[in-house]
């Protein structure tokens, strides 16, 4: 049976209203919970982006039973991955073993800040793998130095593990991001419901493994307001993750996307409180193979009316497909 999940966007509500939120996430029933990483807005109009770690550790101790994961955390530039492997198995511990940890390439947008240039594709993947890698043998436990392209470690240990390994799943795009993951995570994640990605990730490894994919949705009684809510903040999503990779910063975004339209907007994502176009646009997710979904819910301000019509109406839809 196809999992639904919860998504604390950090870009668009302050810390303490993320951890609330997913508490009532898990009261209204949702299966998992997801958490964007980012260091700044896609746009300014979405006006946040708290430290994605301070809150998955209120968050671990703020609920009881849904799964916690990063969607997804770059263990490249901003953080090294020795770091990013500590963070996980911290809040493994916290939140007894409810933590999967979800990586990927990355964006300008977040890794920019660090002061470096922004690699081509092809290194961001190789330097994605070599994270994996040291990530993978810190969680097995023991001393590990390593000497890479990218990185080196030197000594480095975990000295508090959880007794139940991090999970890592892995964002994917193409045929490169498929091989990586299906040899190395233990998860395929993406954000488009293409059949093709479960074929290269199988055919590279991922056969038998989970695969998660990620839609917004904007719910509201009115959908006029929906609509132009989802164009004022998500109209950033349809430009394609090659175009939202390289972009800088949210003024790049704002310039991008200043001839998407609210019809543009509204044709790609559900709007509105029509139950039947929310399962209809979420559907290709399910005919694509993936085994959980998470939903993101369009404006900071909106989450608590989304969460009861999402436990009396929209779940109860998605579970009888």
């Amino acid at each position: 049976m196809t999992a639904f999940g919860y998504t604390m966007l950090c870009e668009q509500a302050p810390p303490d209203q993320l951890v609330r939120d997913v508490r009532a996430a898990e009261e209204a029933g949702f299966d998992f919970a997801l958490i964007s990483d980012h260091y700044q807005p896609w746009l300014t109009e979405q006006g946040h982006s708290g430290y994605a770690w301070s809150v998955l550790g209120a968050a671990a101790q703020a609920t009881e039973r849904i799964p916690l994961m990063t969607f997804v955390t770059c263990p490249t530039i901003r953080y090294h991955p020795a770091v990013v492997a500590q963070k996980a198995a911290t809040v493994q511990i916290l939140s007894q073993g409810r933590f999967r940890l979800g990586i990927g390439a990355g964006e300008n947008l977040n890794e920019g800040v660090a002061g470096s240039a922004w690699p081509a594709v092809g290194v961001r993947h190789g330097m994605l793998g070599e994270a994996l890698d040291i990530i993978s043998r810190l969680f097995d436990g023991g001393t590990v130095s390593y000497r890479g392209e990218y990185y080196d470690v030197e000594s480095a240990r975990l000295w508090d593990l959880p007794d139940a390994r991090v999970p890592i799943g892995m964002a994917v795009s193409g045929p490169e991001s498929c091989r990586l993951a299906g040899r190395k995570a233990d998860i395929m994640i993406a954000v488009e419901p293409k059949p093709e990605l479960g074929g290269m990730f199988d055919a590279a490894g991922g056969t038998g493994k989970p695969r998660i994919g990620q839609i917004a949705v904007c719910y509201d009684p009115d959908r006029d307001a929906a609509v132009r809510r989802a164009h004022e903040q998500f109209r950033w999503f349809g430009l394609g993750w090659k175009v939202n990779a390289d972009l800088p910063g949210p003024q790049a975004f704002e310039a991008a996307t200043s001839y998407v339209t609210e019809e543009d907007v509204a044709r790609q994502l559900p709007c509105g409180p029509d139950v039947e176009e929310h399962v209809r646009k979420i559907r290709p997710f399910l005919d694509a193979g993936f085994s959980e979904i998470g939903l993101i819910q369009i404006g900071g301000a909106h989450q608590d009316r989304f969460l009861s019509w999402a436990e009396d109406e929209l779940l109860p839809a998605l579970r009888s497909l």
